[in-house]
């Protein structure tokens, strides 16, 4: 049976938003599934010596610019959040809680928290916001208010983050297709030549 794809992204992610609408269909297409990973950018910068792209000279007026025009390419519906970029912590621990109990339900969170922060300007870095968001799914907010506090979830996403860093990721979206590293939205084309080929 063929591998499923791993998925890394952050939630503060334009990029990331942008391929998370794209990846499943994407994989199902060659009869292969996807494993979404929730990453801290934040942690990869400081690791790498990288900085957010909004505080770059010239790169950050350009990728508010992308940021905007790659949605319309892609056809995905986006607007440049208020507060950006922001700390992924409570989506992210949120997100490893639900899928401990069911996968596709994390998805479902996933891609709710995504709309949130890029359609609706609902900052997800607030706990209670993100909260809300998985009450509205219908999860326990009690359960994942105590969850998010929870040392034993808070050990597992550092280290998800610590293993995605020694595998080579540096930055959101970053897919694994078997054992070959994409990076970036506009890579999809290229795992989608990858997937229908075997490599190049």
């Amino acid at each position: 049976m063929a591998r499923a794809l791993d998925f890394y992204f952050d939630f503060s992610s334009p990029y990331g938003y942008i391929a998370s609408t794209k990846i499943d269909a994407l994989a199902g297409k060659h009869g292969r599934e996807v494993i979404w990973r929730p990453i801290l950018l934040g942690i990869t910068f400081k690791r790498t010596g990288q900085a957010p792209l909004p505080s770059v000279p010239l790169k950050g007026d350009y990728s508010r610019h992308d940021f905007a025009r790659s949605a319309r390419y892609h056809g995905v519906p986006f607007r440049q959040p208020s507060v950006f970029p922001i700390p992924t912590q409570a989506p992210a621990r949120a997100f490893h809680w639900v899928n401990e109990r069911d996968a596709d339900a994390a998805k479902a969170l996933a891609h709710a928290l995504y709309r949130a922060y890029f359609l609706d300007d609902v900052n997800i870095s607030n706990p209670s916001d993100t909260i809300a968001i998985a009450e509205g799914l219908g999860h326990d907010a009690d359960a994942l208010r105590a969850a998010l506090e929870d040392a034993a979830l808070k050990d597992k996403v550092k280290l998800e983050v610590e293993a995605a860093i020694a595998r080579g990721v540096f930055g959101s979206p970053f897919v694994f297709v078997d054992d070959e590293p994409f990076w970036g939205v506009d890579r999809l084309d290229q795992i989608e030549r990858w997937l229908e080929s075997g490599g190049f």
